[in-house]
């Protein structure tokens, strides 16, 4: 196997330091039997769940609510040809607990869309990898 010493493998606390770093990553899911990637905010639970907060009525929560998806968030520097990339795969569910919806309308992420009302999505972090690329000013 080729080794490359610009490329390495993140473990899983370098995936979540990371991941708290960024305010907006991708959910990747199924829509009408077609993958969709759709950009949106966030924030990393205390369990390394992804949270999302969005409308009851998207069609994303529609979509997504009881199926496994990825989420994805990166960073990036073209000049430096350098950042990172990492995806949690997991279970999405709309959090339906009074209590616990409570403690994430305090602490969890603020949708930067105007919502009236707003669900929260988890999405559990089972399955969590990343990769970081160190910079290479390598020729094209």
């Amino acid at each position: 196997m080729f080794q490359n010493d610009a490329f390495r493998a993140l473990d899983r606390h370098e995936c979540l330091s990371l991941l708290a770093k960024v305010p907006v990553g991708r959910v990747v899911y199924t829509r009408q039997a077609l993958p969709a990637v759709l950009p949106i905010n966030f924030s990393l639970d205390t369990d390394a769940s992804v949270l999302l907060h969005t409308s009851p009525d998207s069609d994303l929560v529609r979509a997504i609510d009881g199926v496994v998806v990825a989420f994805e968030a990166d960073e990036f520097d073209a000049a430096s040809r350098s950042g990172w990339s990492v995806v949690v795969t997991g279970r999405a569910t709309v959090v339906t607990d009074p209590v616990e919806h409570e403690r994430l309308s305090d602490a969890g992420p603020t949708s930067w869309m105007p919502l009236g009302d707003a669900v929260f999505v988890r999405i559990e972090s089972e399955m969590l990898t990343g990769r970081e690329l160190r910079g290479t000013h390598g020729t094209r």
